[in-house]
């Protein structure tokens, strides 16, 4: 099996040759970046399997990056490594499709499992591989292009982690599926989502896929205990 690519973009020079020697340590192919536009011109130039980015950047604010990053791959893995640690930045982040995110200063030891359980991930939830296409109503999923037509009847490509859900809550069909294990399954050993961030994707899947969104048909969330999808 080749070793997994690795895109480490970290201006403080120090820091990154730190992490860089740590990571080919472990066996992974590391290719470095010091500013937003060059982790651009790089992450073009080759598949990566994880992309480790810091958000204070030169050139470039690492939010940028994420964002033009995931207008063209939706299933590459994103840590987020930065100095600031406000909920709002941790959001932010979050937001524009990054997988997990580590305050600075942060443990060497803790760094490379959150990048071995983020790379054991792999690009989608590991039940979803065993289903590429799923139907119900007039609503379809492809688990494997992360495109999906809702009933506006548009296609619309969505993020891994909305697959990652969806899958869950699929395969679990007619039962409530708990906020725990959503988070152990979806979000592994990121910290930082609440209750009020599972409605929100809950929400988002009423709007591709219900016909009346105050009315679910599908996607519910039961107070107190969890969310179910019924078909």
């Amino acid at each position: 099996m080749s070793a997994k690519r690795i895109l480490l973009v970290e201006d403080e020079e120090h820091l990154l040759k730190t992490i860089q020697l740590n990571l080919e340590l472990e066996g992974y192919t590391v290719t470095s970046a010091i500013n937003g536009i060059e982790a651009l011109k790089e992450f073009r130039k080759a598949h990566f399997d994880l992309v480790i980015l810091d958000v204070m950047l030169p050139e470039m604010h690492g939010f940028d990056v994420c964002e033009e990053i995931r207008k063209e791959n939706t299933r590459v893995a994103i840590l987020f490594l930065t100095a600031k640690s406000s909920g709002s930045d941790r959001v932010q982040g979050l937001k524009l499709g990054a997988d997990d995110y580590l305050t600075k200063p942060f443990n060497l030891e803790e760094l490379l499992l959150r990048v071995q359980i983020l790379l054991k991930r792999g690009n989608v939830a590991p039940a979803a591989q065993s289903m590429e296409v799923y139907t119900f109503g007039d609503n379809e999923i492809n688990f494997k292009t992360y495109e999906i037509k809702g009933v506006d009847g548009q296609r619309t490509e969505i993020t891994k982690r909305e697959i990652a859900l969806l899958k869950l809550l699929i395969d679990k069909a007619g039962k409530v599926v708990s906020r725990e294990e959503i988070l152990d399954t979806v979000w592994g050993t990121d910290v930082y989502p609440s209750s009020r961030t599972i409605d929100n994707y809950i929400l988002a899947f009423r709007k591709y896929f219900e016909k009346k969104q105050k009315e679910p048909e599908h996607f519910h969330s039961i107070r107190g205990v969890g969310y179910k999808f019924t078909e």
